[in-house]
């Protein structure tokens, strides 16, 4: 089965990528439209649950993205203050046992080589680098697009995966703007070495206190080390990977305990970037056009799920287009009806996780003594709603 015209997909990241394989797998022609080569993608680590997982098993790439992949067999929580355990949520067998999936890490460029290997072998996709869309015009049975650079493109309709300052939301919703959520997030990657407990543990490590919490997990097949440090606070600012300012992340951890700081005095590079929300939309699409990911439902990071929406999205939108491939506005419609109280979920979900993290005074000793009173089975038994069958 194959269109007349090409599923333009706006953007060659996570989401642009895992959308047209699982278009190419249903055998609809369809092209990714990257602004960049798509060798760009740095950044840092990634956290995949068995609902993100579980779908690059069904699509076949899974394997892909194995070689640079760990798998965590726990998440720790840690009081930032004192450095006193507070919880433990087995992944490892546990979860894959319970999910039918594994849980991973993996350095954001091993994940998006892996997509890009397995995109770049199947026959209906092609990948047009170098292509930053400008503008779109949509008529009757077609989408026209054009680059920056002047270059025209046709597709029976569009789908923008262009991310967080999404061109392709503006001519969805022009009024729509993203609100800084007074949050800065700080990242690094260094190698384990000989990192002292529990930092060397095949785990991923929540610590939590005032303002403030951070992150670590193995990546690049357990080789490195990836930390995420969110602070309230900084400044409101554009993209993700800008030079940190390193006393206004030390600030929001002057508190802490000298095991959970020895993070951040550890000889590495650190970037940074502002936090920001998006109020629900009314709709993610308008005719033959369509978003998925962070361009339709940004989510705040507290639950690690940007990547794994964005995953769960494009399974789902391929699927809904095999459906009715001669009609992408009725297929957009449905895929927005089926998606969008999910989203919606996650996103309030992650709100509500990141105040959790960052309570205070007697809210946090509170928040300590539940969490110690909790079996690990029962905390995992708790996100059944999210890494379950969706």
């Amino acid at each position: 089965m194959t269109t007349a015209r090409p599923i333009l997909i706006a953007g060659g990241g996570i989401g642009g990528l895992t959308a047209a394989i699982a278009l190419g797998r249903e055998g609809l022609d369809c092209q990714v439209l990257d602004r960049g080569t798509f060798t760009e993608e740095s950044g840092a680590g990634i956290q995949l649950g068995p609902n993100a997982t579980r779908i690059l098993a069904k699509l076949d790439a899974l394997d892909a993205i194995a070689p640079g992949a760990f798998e965590p067999q726990a998440i720790r929580l840690f009081d930032g203050l004192n450095a006193k355990a507070l919880a433990t949520v087995p992944l490892g067998a546990k979860a894959q046992t319970r999910y039918g999936a594994p849980y991973l890490t993996i350095h954001r460029a091993d994940l998006h080589a892996g997509l890009h290997a397995v995109a770049e072998s199947l026959t209906p996709v092609a990948l047009t680098p170098g292509f930053g869309v400008a503008s779109i015009t949509t008529e009757a049975n077609a989408v026209a697009v054009t680059s920056v650079d002047g270059a025209k493109v046709d597709g029976a309709s569009l789908i923008g995966a262009d991310g967080l300052w999404s061109t392709v939301r503006e001519t969805i919703t022009p009024g729509a703007a993203l609100v800084f959520s007074g949050a800065t997030a700080f990242r690094t990657v260094f190698p384990r070495g000989a990192l002292p407990a529990p930092f060397d543990g095949p785990d991923v490590g929540l610590w939590l206190g005032p303002g403030a919490h951070l992150v670590h997990y193995p990546v690049r097949g357990g080789e490195a080390l990836n930390v995420v440090a969110i602070v309230t606070g900084g400044t409101e600012a554009q993209g993700w990977n800008r030079p940190a300012d390193l006393e206004a992340l030390q600030s929001g951890f002057t508190r802490w305990c000298k095991e959970s700081k020895s993070l951040l005095e550890q000889p590495a590079q650190w970037r940074a970037w502002s936090l920001f929300s998006l109020a629900p939309l009314p709709s993610w699409s308008r005719g033959a056009v369509t978003l998925l990911g962070d361009a339709a439902h940004p989510v705040l990071p507290y639950l690690a799920q940007g990547g794994g929406l964005a995953i769960e999205d494009a399974q789902d939108l391929a699927q809904s287009l095999a459906r009715g491939p001669d009609d992408p506005a009725s297929a957009f419609r449905n895929y927005e009806t089926h998606r969008q109280p999910r989203a919606k979920r996650l996103q309030q979900a992650a709100h509500r996780m990141g105040g959790v993290y960052h309570m205070q005074g007697p809210f946090r000793l509170a928040r300590n003594l539940v969490l110690r009173r909790r079996a690990p089975e029962a905390l995992l038994r708790q996100f059944d709603w999210l890494y379950g069958s969706v």
